[in-house]
């Protein structure tokens, strides 16, 4: 296998690149996406022959015939693997939003697992330093949001990789939502959180070797010593259901495919008063409040946005806002993905759902700027700008971010 510093492992996801990885058929989808742990496997794990190796990824980690990546590899005398290093939520995925499993021993493999939520800087690269690793393998699905915190965590573990001294490689997986473009606002850096650390798009089309590729050589100087495990089979325009992998929730309220697609939008409800579906089986395409009724969806469906419909709901969430409350909303109905525009959606149901609900209010925190990067989309919603003088005001900085952004893509 050949391996460059910031580079592009063999092929862009093409039919020869698979044949250069000598990768076996698979058993059940001829056309399958193959992961970069998959190709990584196929090659013998020559990457890292001769390492001692610690791996951060959550349940999300696992072959195509759903076995985890960890428990593969601690199983094979050619991986000398060390440690575990689990993101919010845990290695094994047994926390909810905003906690993670803590330091413990993994019952399963009896590895050392750390607990890298909530830690960066000097204080991770001591963690690396302690579990006594030479390369930090990364391999967690992505959803393609920028607020969506695991590829935060590989930024902070590409920062702490540096200031340790250790290698850092990521295995490839699929953008969900495809990585045809980004959109959205890009984030100011004085709005800088665990939900944002770095100016890129809201929905920013990439997969996470591309962003690790972004991310060293725009935000980190170059200093990482980072190498990538691309997919072969993958294209930017696919979705989810055309890679023939199983989908593995990434989060407890990222149940399906579905609720990634409207995720980059109607996560911004997470900004206001509103419930965003937490606490029911279709989180994040449910959306309500106690005193909304019929005309939020008549005015939403009044918007003729493109790709989606929106159907009067009510529903009683079983946690998070108004927990045992039955509350009135809506619920998105995305027939056409191709055509379908996530985050103009979701500003979109913010700006009707203002006009078509007096109790409308942004969380008094206003999480809304840590959400969009800064305080614009607010304060514009907020002096009754429409939609489209909302999506034209991140018009300037997206097309740099575009710009920016093609430098670092990896699949045609």
């Amino acid at each position: 296998m050949s391996l460059s510093r910031r580079g592009l492992l063999a092929g862009t996801g093409t039919a020869a690149g698979a044949a250069v990885m000598g990768a076996a058929p698979a058993r059940h989808h001829p056309a399958r996406v193959r992961t970069g742990f998959e190709r990584l496997a196929a090659d013998g794990y020559r990457a890292l022959e001769g390492r001692r190796v610690g791996v951060v990824t959550n349940p999300t980690g696992v072959t195509a015939d759903v076995r985890h990546i960890v428990d593969v590899m601690h199983a094979d005398p050619r991986v000398d693997l060390a440690a575990v290093f689990g993101p919010e939520h845990g290695f094994r995925g047994t926390a909810q939003a905003g906690g993670s499993e803590g330091r413990h021993d993994d019952p399963a493999t009896g590895l050392p697992v750390y607990d890298t939520y909530g830690v960066s800087g000097q204080a991770l690269a001591a963690v690396f330093t302690a579990s006594g690793v030479d390369t930090v393998v990364f391999d967690i699905q992505d959803v393609g949001a920028r607020f969506y915190t695991y590829i935060w965590t590989l930024y902070d573990c590409m920062e702490a990789a540096a200031l340790a001294g250790k290698r850092f490689v990521v295995l490839d997986r699929p953008n969900p939502v495809t990585g045809r473009a980004a959109s959205g606002p890009v984030l100011d850096k004085a709005f800088a959180t665990f939900v944002g650390r770095e100016p890129i798009a809201q929905a920013h089309g990439m997969t996470v070797a591309e962003l690790a590729r972004l991310f060293d050589a725009e935000f980190l100087g170059g200093r990482v010593d980072v190498r990538t495990v691309t997919m072969s089979g993958w294209r930017r325009a696919d979705f989810y259901g055309s890679t023939g992998l199983p989908w593995v929730p990434p989060s407890p309220n990222m149940p399906t495919p579905d609720t990634a697609l409207v995720y980059a939008g109607t996560c911004l409800f997470e900004g206001t008063n509103l419930s965003e579906g937490r606490g029911t089986t279709r989180p994040f395409e449910l959306l309500g409040a106690e005193g909304i009724d019929a005309r939020w969806a008549a005015a939403a469906n009044a918007a003729d946005l493109p790709g989606v419909r929106f159907r009067e709901a009510y529903f009683t969430p079983a946690f998070s806002k108004f927990q045992g409350k039955t509350v009135g909303g809506l619920q998105l109905h995305v027939h056409d993905p191709r055509s379908y525009d996530p985050v103009r959606t979701g500003v979109a149901l913010l700006v009707t759902a203002k006009q078509a609900w007096s109790g409308f209010a942004w969380r008094p925190d206003h999480w809304i700027d840590k959400l969009t990067g800064s305080a614009t989309v607010r304060t514009l919603i907020d002096a009754g700008a429409d939609t489209d003088a909302v999506v034209d005001a991140w018009q300037n900085g997206l097309a740099a971010f575009r710009a920016t952004r093609a430098k670092y893509l990896l699949y045609r």
